[in-house]
């Protein structure tokens, strides 16, 4: 449970909060997320990666096996917090210049990863990402004979919010 400084999954403006199940079907039909990690420094480290999200508190991301920031930032710290956004346009303030505004929906998460190794659910994964992100008129040769040159990663979503500005409706 967080504490009362804990402000994950707080949102400022609550006109703005997004109803959970719309969240999670927003989450379901975006492109990339962008996923932030830390380092034993204390350093940030964000990266847009592909993802797989389904429904429940689940959801995958996966790098390749080089030995890279985010996969040795979560070898140390488990800890990842995971954002998803579609921008709009930007009104024009009344006014001032500053009182413009972007338009946007975006779903924020935060959780625990672990390594996912089993075949079975890398090919799951990779089933899942063809369907979401191919072109239906791509042909290749059955099986990923590559699959060992990535890494999986499972995220256990443990706070999700979603947050709309401007009023709009996606």
């Amino acid at each position: 449970m967080s504490s009362a400084n804990d402000l994950r999954g707080h949102v400022h403006r609550h006109q703005r909060l997004m109803p959970d199940e719309d969240a999670r079907a927003f989450l379901r039909t975006q492109k990339v997320a962008h996923v932030a990690t830390v380092d034993d420094e204390g350093w940030p480290y964000v990266i847009p990666l592909i993802y797989i999200y389904e429904g429940e508190d689940r959801l995958w991301v996966h790098t390749g096996n080089h030995g890279g920031h985010f996969e040795r930032n979560i070898e140390r710290h488990p800890r990842v917090c995971i954002e998803v956004s579609e921008m709009g346009p930007v009104h024009p303030g009344r006014t001032y210049a500053c009182q413009s505004a972007l338009v946007y929906s975006s779903v924020v998460t935060f959780g625990r990863v672990r390594l996912v190794e089993s075949l079975a659910d890398k090919t799951w994964f990779f089933d899942r990402v063809l369907a979401k992100y191919g072109d239906p008129a791509w042909s290749f040769e059955p099986g990923y004979p590559q699959i060992d040159r990535i890494v999986l990663y499972e995220q256990t979503i443990e706070i999700m919010t979603g947050k709309r500005s401007g009023g709009r409706s996606h």
